[in-house]
Order: C-alpha cells, then structure tokens, then sequence
C-alpha cells in the first residue's frame, strides 16, 4: 500500500481542479493495471475541485506504479474560470505520506519481561522489607515501567501492564500527530519547477 497526497498548495480555483482531475487520472491508471484504490478529497465548497486529496493505492507494486507521479504536476491550460486570465501553467504537488502507524495491540504478557526489587520511600515497612516493586519491560518496543504503588507484586505486575498499554497507546498517537504534521507541512512544499508529468488542455490531455 502506498499513500499519495495531492495539494494544490497555497494556488488558486485551477489548482484545485488541477487536483480532481489528477485524481481521476490516478485512479483509472490504478484501476486499469488491476490496483485497488481509495480516495478522500477534502473540503470542496464551489465544486471546482478539492484543495487536498489523499489516494491510497493497494497492492504488490504499487509504489513502483505510484513513484512517477510523485512530484510537481503541471497543468497547461487557459483558465475556465478566468478565461482572460493570462495565467497557462498551474501546478500541484503529489506527495508520498508515510507508513500509518500500526493500532494499538493488547499486551501479551510473554512480551513482557518483569523485574521485582524492593521498593522504597513510602508505604510503610513492609514494602521496604519485600520485593513488591516491579519493573515492567516490553521487549519488542523497549519501553519500561516501575509500579511499586501496591503491596503487592501480583497487583503491582497488572498495573505496570497497565501502565505500558497506555505507554504504548501515547506513542501510536505520537506518531500519528508526526504523520499529520508532515502532511500539513507538504501543503508549503510545491516546487513550480521542473514537473514529473504535465497536462494540456481543458481535456486534462497528458503531454
């Protein structure tokens, strides 16, 4: 699976059309060579195109097929909106986004290696006096925890067990809040120069 961000940046209503058209070149493309295919447009509120679009591409090769059109898209053109507009070129970006961040899994205890010591500070004699404190460690992702909150070791291992879901949990959204900021930081990212394919004509015509 491969994933393509389409935006027409910060560029006017042609851009954006430029976009819809691009995501139906894409998709019949795909379609064609026997990929299945997703989209997502955004917010389009005068139905001359959305300003972003998400495509994702599923399949053995899809990024080979996917790869050439990551770049700059020109579109050549007189505006159809302007149509004394002096303006011929317009371009969009199509971005690749990476990988989404797999979703949180419950804990499988043989994941997890556990270490008792004795805990100390507060709670009284009998939890300096016995090894009731647990160290938690998640040996795939290497994340730890330390519980020594309860007298017990049998409690302390549940809440350390606990404590790494939700450890895991925050680093899944973690990397999800990095996934979105590099998408959002693609929509400053155009380069106007030097296209990776261009377009002709109000047909959407490839040159």
């Amino acid at each position: 699976m491969i994933r393509l961000l389409l935006t027409s940046g910060r560029g006017p209503a042609e851009c954006r059309i430029a976009v819809a058209n691009t995501i139906a070149v894409i998709v019949a493309e795909a379609t064609a060579l026997g990929f299945d295919t997703d989209s997502l447009e955004g917010p389009n509120p005068d139905t001359h195109g959305p300003a972003s679009a998400l495509v994702v591409i599923h399949g053995d090769g899809a990024a080979s097929f996917a790869h050439p059109w990551i770049g700059a898209i020109q579109w050549t053109a007189q505006s159809p909106l302007r149509p004394h507009h002096k303006r011929k070129n317009w371009f969009i970006g199509v971005f690749e986004l990476p990988p989404l961040p797999d979703p949180p899994k419950a804990i499988s205890a043989q994941d997890v290696r556990f270490e008792a010591f004795r805990a100390g500070g507060p709670g009284g004699q009998h939890q300096n006096k016995t090894e009731s404190a647990v160290r938690a460690v998640h040996v795939p992702s290497g994340l730890s925890v330390v519980a020594r909150d309860q007298r017990s070791q049998h409690r302390n291992r549940a809440l350390a067990l606990d404590r790494l879901a939700a450890l895991l949990n925050l680093q899944g959204e973690l990397a999800a809040i990095a996934a979105r900021s590099e998408a959002h930081a693609a929509h400053g990212q155009l380069e106007r120069g030097r296209p990776v394919k261009r377009f002709k004509g109000a047909e959407f015509r490839a040159v």
